[in-house]
């Protein structure tokens, strides 16, 4: 749990000399040695903030929540959500629906489109009891309506707090938050990455220095690969397996590095024709609507993807076909099916990797962060048998490729990042204790 006072009050080391409320608190209710449930809170002269609202993946029920208990629901003056993905977004229908919050909460236009479609799979695929319900369908409905919007660079203002954004890269809507309160700056930099990818643009760097930051830490000192080696072996790997005979199965939530792989896939099927009687489904019950958003959002993309726009839609994909469900797929022959949920744990992507795992012409490529406690954490170890929904083991013979696409800096990015910020303070947050450990 981190704790920090203002810069000024950082130099005097018995803080018990200033007045309560003038200690700068921060308090991580999730990631703050983890990856999931990222949640922070922070107080500072009677105002209250809380960054993001996530849960985390590889728990069910009640034990997925952030440490609401630690703090009173009812004093937060702002809630702020950096991103879509569950582990940023995937609490707040809870939040504010059944606790007593009653504070505003602000995204960008992009995240609050994508938060209702991916929390409406999420309720859907997340197999779980109806006690272990966090919420339902009408609570993310409810929730939406109390959803404020936020435009990049746009400063808003609630109750003496002053609020901006800026582009994080990561995902679509993806936004890092400056607060300040009182002239105390406090950057919470969400998950960002510095690398322009096939369509979103790269983080932004702010223009200014703030007294502290919040980082978030997934990678510690590990480099990530330069992405055309990247995409070579991804490519390379799913070709190879086509070629004798085999089956990919590709776990990856429906939006994000979905769209990402999509891209890379849909272009390498065009430069081989020999390809084309191989289909590729992108499996979710939300393709469609996933697809509409992305051909909504173009303007907030890189100025690659905007040029293809402007000669055809390159999300409207020439060799992928959407697949609703397990019941409408012909498993005959070869094929390459992206399913959610990424890490395997219930869901279409688990039930393809239960049918497909015991062959040894399949693959299994995983894109992206896995975490801890999933199934697909466990089979990047590749043991020798996995243990099915059912309860009964099977022998994992499929291949499994760990080929990271995952949006987040790395060290490289992280270092240049804060040489350029140089923030008198820093709070490391979203990586597993080694990690983090490292980077310090």
């Amino acid at each position: 749990m981190a704790s920090t006072g203002p810069p000024q009050s950082l130099k005097r080391s018995d803080t018990s000399l200033t007045r309560e409320g003038d200690q700068l608190i921060i308090t991580p209710l999730g990631a703050g040695n983890e990856v999931g449930r990222s949640c922070v809170y922070m107080s500072y002269k009677g105002k209250t903030i809380l960054f993001d609202c996530g849960i985390h993946p590889a728990y069910s029920g009640m034990a997925t929540l952030p440490y609401f208990d630690e703090i009173d629901p009812s004093t937060i003056d702002v809630l702020l959500v950096t991103h879509f993905h569950l582990d940023h977004a995937a609490s707040l229908p809870y939040f504010l629906e059944k606790t007593t919050f009653k504070g505003r909460v602000f995204m960008t236009h992009a995240t609050k489109a994508i938060y209702k479609l991916l929390l409406s799979d999420f309720v859907k695929v997340s197999k779980v009891s109806v006690e272990d319900m966090l919420y339902d369908e009408q609570d993310i409905l409810r929730s939406m309506d109390k959803i404020e919007v936020i435009d990049f660079h746009q400063t808003l203002e609630v109750n003496g707090i002053r609020f901006w954004c800026y582009t994080a890269g990561h995902v679509l809507g993806a936004a890092m938050f400056m607060v300040d309160i009182a002239s105390v700056r406090v950057l919470y930099t969400g998950d960002y990455s510095h690398e322009e990818d096939r369509h979103l643009r790269a983080a932004e760097i702010p223009q200014f220095s703030p007294d502290i930051c919040i980082i978030e830490s997934t990678y510690g000192v590990q480099l990530h690969q330069p992405r055309n080696v990247r995409e070579k072996r991804f490519t390379y790997v799913i070709h190879s397996t086509i070629s004798q005979g085999g089956r990919v199965l590709i776990p990856a939530f429906a939006l994000g590095r979905a769209q990402e792989l999509l891209l890379i896939l849909d272009e390498y099927w065009s430069n081989h024709p020999e390809l084309h009687n191989i289909p590729i489904y992108y499996a979710s019950p939300l393709a469609k609507g996933c697809m509409a958003v992305y051909q909504t959002y173009i303007n907030s993309m890189n100025e690659r993807i905007r040029n293809q726009f402007a000669n055809s839609n390159p999300f409207d994909f020439k060799h992928i076909s959407p697949l609703k469900s397990i019941e409408n797929f012909n498993d005959v022959g070869s094929s390459v099916v992206m399913a959610s949920p990424s890490g395997l744990q219930s869901g279409l992507s688990r039930q393809l990797f239960e049918m497909w795992c015991s062959d040894k012409k399949n693959a299994c490529v995983i894109p992206g962060y896995v975490v801890e406690g999933t199934l697909a954490k466990t089979i990047i170890n590749e043991p020798k048998e996995v243990t099915l929904m059912n309860g009964l083991t099977a022998p994992l013979n499929m291949q499994v490729h760990y080929i990271s696409f995952s949006a987040h800096a790395d060290f490289a990015q992280t270092s240049t990042f804060l040489k350029e910020l140089m923030p008198p303070n820093i709070i490391l947050v979203h990586g597993e204790a080694n990690e983090m450990g490292r980077l310090k």
